[in-house]
């Protein structure tokens, strides 16, 4: 059984936490324990259940009927298992959004029937393309409270079809819901009796997941194991998980940044051997050869090289309170390699509102930006575009050590 991760976005009181309530609530993915706190919670509020309650985790979001971060949800069907994001709807809190498209497999954004497309609406599914999502659902909600009108859910649609040529999903799905009375969310409702499509969890259950297994084949070494018995001594096994592509005994491999040549002699995984590895398994590869290799290498088929640069172009979204200083060195960690980084040159903000690019000389916190950077050593990568696996990478400031920028390479 795969798990399909998804995020809800949307604006303020559009009705994520709700909807992601109603989810769970119907598909009965609530403890009966839990059930009953919210039931004693939701007394204060005079109504039967507040569903948003199942996600607003937070004292202060409790307090101002808001989502201020990203909540985590988990749930299962007997068809598929699923990881839950609910982002933020407020504009400040861009890169809690950002945080949590970032492993996603779908976006679902809500727009409220009465109010239809608003420019949160534009900047959620902007930062949903830009991370690479591929499938959207466009859930148009509160639709009860337009008395169920096709009309105003049909002009939704034209609306968010106009926009399609300048976002990169490549599968869109419509669907007219009302996540407090539950129409369209888990069963057919009858109140949308012109609405030939399926609820909002069936469409969840068969979306195709985009595999990583037809990528070019990439692998980092996390961990050299070296046991120190002397029945072991000739043992040199190097860990880590295959982040894209199939490995097989034979292989001809090229080892980074020394760019060593060898074959894989075998492969380990849950500690037998087996003779092949595909993306999404934690292994311990085998080399012929007894040559150097560190943690943060990078092994890949010879025939398949990736990028090798010291000068990147890439997106980057600010995630510090402090602006980027171009005078300033960072870390750039390229998941288990970290090289020294500098901006070189803020090449153009991206303005997600009015979806234009606009020239600027600082990036602030929740601006995005493409950039462009030099490293102090050469970094082998892909573009997030091919593959987001080996495309991405988080930048480091060297003295608070906090992390201010998340990058996808162009």
């Amino acid at each position: 059984m795969n798990t399909l991760r998804f995020i809800t976005a949307g604006n303020v009181d559009d009705g994520k936490s709700t909807l992601i309530g109603r989810l769970l609530y119907d598909s009965d993915s609530i403890h009966t324990d839990q059930l009953g706190i919210l039931q004693k919670q939701t007394k204060l509020k005079n109504v039967d259940i507040d569903l948003s309650l199942i996600t607003d985790g937070l004292r202060a979001e409790r307090e101002q009927g808001i989502t201020i971060d990203v909540a985590y949800k988990y749930f299962a069907t007997k068809k598929r298992k699923f990881i839950i994001a609910d982002a933020p709807g407020h504009e400040q809190y861009t890169r809690n959004m950002i945080t949590g498209a970032s492993n996603s497999d779908v976006i679902i954004v809500l727009i409220d029937a009465r109010k239809g497309i608003t420019e949160q609406t534009k900047r959620h599914a902007s930062i949903g393309s830009l991370m690479g999502i591929k499938k959207i659902i466009v859930a148009v909600n509160k639709i009860d409270l337009v008395d169920y009108s096709q009309s105003i859910f049909e002009q939704i649609k034209a609306d968010f079809e106009k926009l399609k040529s300048e976002l990169n999903y490549n599968e869109i799905h419509y669907i007219p819901i009302s996540a407090l009375a539950g129409d369209n969310v888990v069963t057919v409702s009858e109140n949308t009796n012109w609405y030939d499509g399926e609820p909002l969890l069936a469409i969840l259950e068969k979306i195709n997941l985009d595999t990583t297994k037809d990528l070019d084949a990439r692998f980092q070494v996390q961990l050299v194991i070296r046991p120190r018995d002397e029945e072991n001594h000739d043992y040199r096994g190097y860990a880590g998980l295959v982040l894209s592509g199939i490995y097989k005994t034979g292989d001809t491999v090229t080892i980074l940044p020394a760019h060593l040549e060898t074959k894989i002699e075998k492969i380990e995984k849950n500690l037998q051997e087996v003779s092949i590895a595909v993306a999404g398994d934690n292994v311990v590869l085998h080399f012929e050869n007894n040559i150097d290799i560190s943690r943060g290498d990078t092994v890949v088929l010879s025939n398949k090289l990736p990028t090798e640069s010291n000068q990147i172009k890439t997106w980057i979204s600010w995630l510090d309170n402090t602006p980027l200083n171009l005078n300033k060195t960072y870390l750039l960690q390229h998941r288990f390699r970290n090289v020294r980084v500098k901006v070189q040159k803020i090449e153009q903000k991206w303005n997600v509102n009015d979806w234009k690019f606009t020239q600027s000389d600082e990036i602030k916190l929740n601006d995005i930006a493409q950039i462009t950077i030099k490293t102090s050593q050469s970094l082998y990568f892909d573009s997030f575009d091919e593959n987001p696996k080996t495309g991405n990478a988080i930048l480091i400031d060297e003295t608070t050590f906090n992390t201010v920028g998340s990058l996808m390479f162009l």
